[in-house]
């Protein structure tokens, strides 16, 4: 009975892999509707309910004929094929080994030089979006901050400063709505930064409409009008998520949205290709955002990408360099520089050397656990925050409602603190744009309004470059007490933004606080401590504090300042930021994840599982298939299923597919496009010379839906049915019973696996393992 090769990897033990119990891999999503579904069914999938037990999900069923592992007869819910796995390992099946036959030499090396050309055009799309992004709202911010600061010199004079407050609100206020109502009504996974659901589409899992074009451009639109409309965000870690769109979009040489396809590209239509291009994408996108190619690869190790090889490091390389290049020579050229002084959208401007004494090394180290425990206290609120927000404001409309909140509430304290702290300082002594005079003297400006009167990004670029004694503590301290809040209210709200602007924003305030109480405190340590300085480690020790990156933070802030020389107190003290904030609670990131309920694999198995075996953790029983089946099963496993994988099995008890050999792997996917394009055994004398592994390749990414295919009476009455030689995998991956779970997790993570059969020693099914087995809260 036909040939087959399952791959057994014999480390001491055999190694191998399960059907996906529901690799719909996850059933609660960072959406609102997840958090009510869950409430009222205590929604849990197949794969969630007594794995190793029989129960109304997976029951034995017993027919005259043969005795079979039945499905699951309760029809899956959006929810819970909310995540699936991608399919990262590649299927040698037939129709894949009889293409690798046809190839030419020629055609291998076009292919490469193919994969390099599509590297240097994220790279220069990537760049051309940031800088769209950036022209529109530093001109729109320039115009708004220069009529704000005329309605306030007009309405100072005459007493009455509630003009410029309603104008300042209504400015907010208009493109937040804007902003809002985009994400909210037209794609709401375009919310937040991104960032999240980038580092769970290259950890191996699908999140739903992550990189369609539609997200793109309400992510580019949204994030222009959040950062317009003032809210504590900024646009460069949007960019990243903007950067992965690019690439997945460039690199299939179709558009689904547009239902457009070019007809080129079609060997890198499959997730392992798609992945890989996404990785470059996201790397790019850093390297826009921050002008830190280095940073950018070393972002996507670290935070990222799960499956690395050698030629994957160089192309993302590639494209970082292109991208952050392009947008060098664009944006240098729209402001009329001679020179490229625009490495990236976050451009802290040229740094002077920063030297530092060996003494100040401690100090550093308790800016570090002092921005670790504050990041630990910011996540561990902003979580809460958006654990209420689920439940509470889940419709659409009043997700716009909060966000023009939160608008209107910005404006108000920019108000209060401007009007009521009289920070006068000479004109001059602040590079802001728009210095506002309020109740200062002639050729004074109010360096408490200079904070609020731009773009947090020259707010930060201005606490790290201006000079000792421009703003009193006062100030200092109530901008941190304001910003910190309003920043974690923010982040969250139905709009497209980042945090990394924020978090150096309050850490660039309380460092150069710190500078201005050590001066107070010791006179004489003028000498060495510099407000800028201090600002820098601050800024660095809160975000390291909140994000909890260390190696790719390190890189980005060496590449930004360009002072290789303070390299190590900015190690020094995200290192101590990290320790610190993880005593208490994850990154940021992780922290959404983990609530999402996203099956994200760790660096490393979970410490419960380190003394279990396959056995242990595996689902059964698992839905099989025959080597030749009918088309009525097929149909009814697809419906009545959520699996994502199915073990092709001989020689079953009775001829049934009960404790069948396993011959090979066939997927949901290959099913549909298999019953969608008649492939059947009965007429196969008109295609089966003529099929290709084209016709799924044409059906990627979405593939149809099982309810879409139309199957008359007749063929699934059991006249008809499938043979599945030609489309499975031969040689899936295996392991038997006693395998350890470590073992497993390594397979499982550095192959990027989506299922792993579980046999016995004779190859007989046993169970299957997907990522979900090796998570302990799925």
């Amino acid at each position: 009975m036909g040939s087959f090769l399952p791959i057994t990897i014999t480390l001491e033990m055999s190694l191998g892999r399960r059907l996906i119990d529901g690799d719909s891999d996850d059933d609660n999503s960072i959406v609102v509707e997840t958090h009510r579904t869950r409430r009222s069914s205590q929604n849990r999938a197949p794969s969630d309910a007594n794995r190793n037990e029989s129960t109304d999900y997976n029951i034995p069923t017993t027919n005259t004929e043969e005795v079979d592992p039945a499905f699951n007869h309760n029809r899956r819910t959006k929810e819970a094929s909310q995540y699936e796995s991608l399919d990262y390992d590649v299927c040698e099946n037939e129709l894949w080994r009889r293409e690798q036959t046809q190839i030419k030499p020629k055609f291998t090396v076009r292919k490469d030089f193919l994969r390099w050309v599509i590297s240097l055009q994220i790279g220069v799309c990537t760049a051309l979006v940031a800088c769209c992004i950036n022209i529109v709202i530093e001109e729109v911010s320039r115009y708004k901050y220069a009529f704000l600061k005329q309605q306030v010199d007009e309405n100072v004079l005459r007493g009455d400063l509630s003009i410029p407050y309603l104008y300042w609100s209504a400015l907010n206020l208009i493109p937040v709505v804007i902003g809002a109502t985009l994400v909210a009504y037209v794609e709401p996974v375009a919310a937040g930064s991104g960032i999240p659901q980038v580092k769970c589409y290259l950890n191996g899992v699908k999140v739903p409409r992550i990189v369609r074009i539609k997200t793109l451009a309400v992510k580019a639109v949204g994030v222009a009008t959040s950062v317009i409309g003032g809210l504590a965000g900024g646009k460069e870690g949007p960019m990243i998520h903007s950067g992965a769109v690019i690439a997945a979009g460039i690199s299939q040489g179709k558009s689904t949205t547009f239902r457009r396809d070019l007809k080129i590209l079609q060997h890198f239509r499959d997730d392992h290709e798609k992945r890989d291009f996404v990785v470059g994408g996201a790397a790019a996108g850093v390297a826009a955002a921050f002008g830190a190619p280095i940073g950018g690869i070393l972002f996507s190790l670290e935070e990222a990408a799960s499956f690395w090889n050698q030629s994957l490091i160089w192309r993302t390389f590639f494209a970082s360099i292109i991208s952050s290049f392009t947008l060098n020579i664009i944006l240098s050229a729209y402001h009329g520089l001679s020179s490229f002084r625009y490495r990236g959208l976050f451009n802290l401007g040229e740094f002077a050397p920063l030297p530092f004494e060996y003494f100040e090394l401690p100090i550093f180290m308790l800016m570090g656990a002092v921005g670790g425990c504050m990041g630990a206290l910011w996540n561990a609120l902003n979580s809460r925050l958006n654990m209420f927000r689920a439940h509470a404001v889940y419709q659409r409309w009043a997700k716009v409602l909060e966000a023009a909140f939160v608008a209107v509430l910005g404006a108000t304290f920019a108000c209060l603190m401007a009007y009521t702290i009289n920070d006068c300082r000479p004109l001059g002594n602040d590079p802001t744009e728009h210095p506002v005079q309020l109740f200062c003297q002639d050729n004074e400006y109010n360096a408490a309004a200079a904070l609020w009167f731009q773009t947090p990004e020259a707010t930060v670029k201005a606490l790290f470059h201006d000079p000792p004694g421009s703003h009193k503590i006062l100030t200092l301290a109530t901008f941190v007490l304001i910003y910190y809040p309003l920043s974690c209210i923010t982040y969250g709200l139905s709009v497209s933004l980042g945090i990394f602007i924020p978090t150096l924003l309050i850490g660039a305030a309380w460092g150069r606080l710190i500078a201005s109480f050590t001066v107070l405190a010791f006179p004489a340590s003028v000498a060495f401590v510099s407000p800028g300085k201090y600002a820098l480690i601050g800024a660095a020790a809160q975000l390291g504090g909140v994000v909890r990156m260390t190696l790719s933070l390190s890189v980005i802030l060496l590449e930004t300042t360009g002072n290789i020389g303070f390299i190590l107190p900015i190690i020094l003290t995200l290192m101590t930021a990290k320790w610190s904030g993880d005593y208490f609670n994850e990154g940021i990131y992780d922290t959404q994840i983990r609530t999402s309920r996203v099956p994200m694999l760790p660096w490393h198995v979970e410490p419960e599982y380190q003394n279990l075996s396959a056995r242990h953790i595996m689902a059964r029983p698992v839905v099989c298939v025959r080597l030749e089946e009918k088309v009525q099963y097929l149909l009814d496993i697809l419906k009545n299923t959520s699996h994502n994988g199915f073990p092709v099995v001989e020689d079953g008890d009775n001829g049934s597919r009960v404790n069948g050999r396993v011959i090979g792997l066939i997927l949901r996917s290959q099913l549909v496009v298999i019953l969608k394009r008649s492939f059947y055994q009965e007429s196969s004398r008109f295609w089966e010379s003529t099929v290709s592994i084209e016709a799924f390749r044409d059906e990627y990414p979405r593939y149809p839906a099982v309810e879409d295919l139309h199957v008359n009476d007749y063929k699934s009455s059991g006249a008809f049915s499938v043979n599945m030689r030609m489309f499975m995998n031969p040689s899936p991956y295996s392991v038997e019973e006693g395998t350890s779970v470590p073992r497993l997790f390594q397979l499982f993570r550095a192959l990027g696996l989506r299922h792993l059969v579980v046999v016995s020693a004779e190859n007989r099914v046993r169970g299957i393992i997907t990522r979900k087995d090796f998570l302990k809260h799925h």
